[in-house]
């Protein structure tokens, strides 16, 4: 997949940071805060950027891989959550509720069919193979599912979206995550391998050596990223990754999830390198690549909660701070326009 990301506007994010120095606070009161909005304006390439609503883009499918037991519910929980993604039962629901997000599930490979229309219908195929044991898909199948991701977050962008959050539904796909993480990273497997859906120890050590022969069996090279995908990766880790990179071309900001959105926000850094510059991370979780990814990635993220669902769950909650940010730039006054005097602005008193 080509993608062409334009640079962000750094001469924007300087002339954002001064201008929040003159808003009415001492500089850096609201830390983090500032960051972000400073970032957004790179980003979106205006100095009082809009954040809202934001998209919401929920992709599931199965994997083969699941059939080793390396999770702690059946394979047949994708599809059912699925139906609870339709019926609005879901965190993802929930959350996008309170946020006012545009909210779409898509089916990118749930391994039996969906018959409800409020989900949509992109299935490349029902699940990937079990890539302990074979490629998890075709090459062809792979670059499919990025331009199910691209075309989706592209669809929502046209519909208002002003900030992207990618989510995920997928018995099995930690055990994806991980064996592409494990290809980046130089860290033993011990270190990235979690337990995902909580699994218990015995079966984390197995998770863990299904994840090791995998890769004896591949040898994946990541610097070939659609064939690193097709070997070991999923239907719905791609998608997101085409969706972040439609994100990036538009100047729209992507608020990462968690351990497998992020892996997919690795992903998309191989097809298009500036790709990172659009993302800001939403929490880290529980997972313990996450950590490992977020560092690979240069992101430290806004919240840490000891979330471990995935769904965009963590995103979404996130979200609001983005909304703060960009309320900070967009209603505060500045020190001139309120008449307040700079002298105690450097915060020497405490002010």
């Amino acid at each position: 997949m080509n993608a062409s990301i334009p640079p962000i506007r750094r001469e924007m994010v300087e002339q954002a940071r001064d201008y929040i120095n003159q808003l009415t606070k001492p500089p850096g009161s609201l830390g983090r805060l500032e960051e972000v909005a400073a970032a957004l304006a790179g980003m979106t390439g205006e100095l009082l950027p809009r954040v809202t609503p934001p998209g919401v883009l929920v992709f599931a499918a199965d994997h083969g891989v699941a059939e080793e037991g390396v999770s702690a519910y059946p394979a047949e929980v994708t599809a059912q959550m699925v139906y609870n993604f339709a019926n609005g039962g879901a965190a993802i629901n929930a959350f996008s509720r309170q946020i006012g997000a545009l909210l779409q599930v898509i089916d990118v490979g749930v391994a039996v069919p969906i018959a409800d229309e409020r989900v949509i219908q992109k299935k490349v195929r029902p699940g990937t193979n079990n890539f302990a044991k074979t490629e998890a898909m075709t090459p062809s199948e792979a670059e499919q599912a990025l331009y199910v991701g691209y075309e989706q977050a592209a669809s929502i962008i046209e519909q208002g979206a002003r900030t992207l959050i990618v989510g995920e539904m997928g018995i099995g796909n930690t055990t994806a995550a991980s064996a592409l993480l494990a290809t980046l990273s130089e860290e033993p497997l011990e270190r990235i391998v979690g337990k995902g859906s909580g699994i218990q120890e015995e079966m984390l050590a197995h998770k863990r050596d299904v994840i090791r022969r995998a890769l004896l069996l591949h040898r994946p090279n990541p610097s070939k990223p659609v064939e690193w995908l097709s070997k070991i990766g999923g239907l719905e880790i791609a998608a997101m990754a085409g969706a972040m990179l439609a994100a990036a071309e538009r100047r729209i900001p992507i608020l990462l999830d968690g351990f497998i959105c992020t892996v997919a926000a690795l992903v998309a850094r191989q097809f298009a390198g500036n790709v990172a510059d659009y993302m800001i991370a939403g929490h880290r979780s529980e997972e313990p690549g996450h950590s490992i990814a977020l560092r690979l990635l240069g992101k430290e993220p806004l919240l840490d909660l000891g979330l471990r669902l995935g769904e965009g769950s963590g995103a979404a909650v996130a979200f609001p701070l983005l909304v703060s940010a960009t309320a900070m730039v967009n209603e505060m006054a500045t020190f001139a326009s309120a008449g307040v005097s700079t002298a105690d602005a450097k915060g020497e008193n405490g002010k």
